[in-house]
């Protein structure tokens, strides 16, 4: 399974055909977390359009299942949290929610933030916004 994060989201939502076209080619199941899910309607809500936004995102997400948090990933966000504060190398909660997601799961995510994921334990990562 692959999950996209909101950058690799937002790359499609703009008709990066580059990125498109790594989705439709993935072997794999394509899936977004609620996270993500929020952002991009977050996303819309501050735009200059929010009404015509707010249906693009929600058309999107309708094409793609959106996985919540279970109790695997919630332990996985605690001890990664924790580990992370120990060492100095905070991270902003959504995205270690979205890495313990993945984690859980055994999925790939599929981000353009390399350097946020890949201090997550578990995380594998693929970057479709490059090459």
């Amino acid at each position: 399974m692959k999950i996209l994060d909101t950058d690799t989201c937002n790359a499609i939502l703009r008709g990066n055909q580059a990125v498109i076209d790594r989705r439709a080619a993935a072997g794999d199941e394509i899936a977004t977390t609620w996270v993500t899910a929020s952002e991009l309607y977050f996303g819309a809500a501050k735009s200059i359009a929010p009404e015509s936004n707010r249906t693009l995102v929600s058309d999107f997400l309708a094409t793609l299942p959106v996985i919540g948090l279970d109790l695997s990933s919630a332990q996985l966000f605690g001890e990664a949290k924790a580990m992370l504060q120990r060492s100095g190398q905070g991270l902003a909660d959504a995205d270690l929610l979205i890495g313990a997601v993945a984690a859980s799961r055994g999925a790939t995510v599929v981000t353009g933030n390399k350097r946020h994921f890949e201090r997550i334990p578990g995380v594998t990562i693929e970057n479709w916004l490059r090459g």
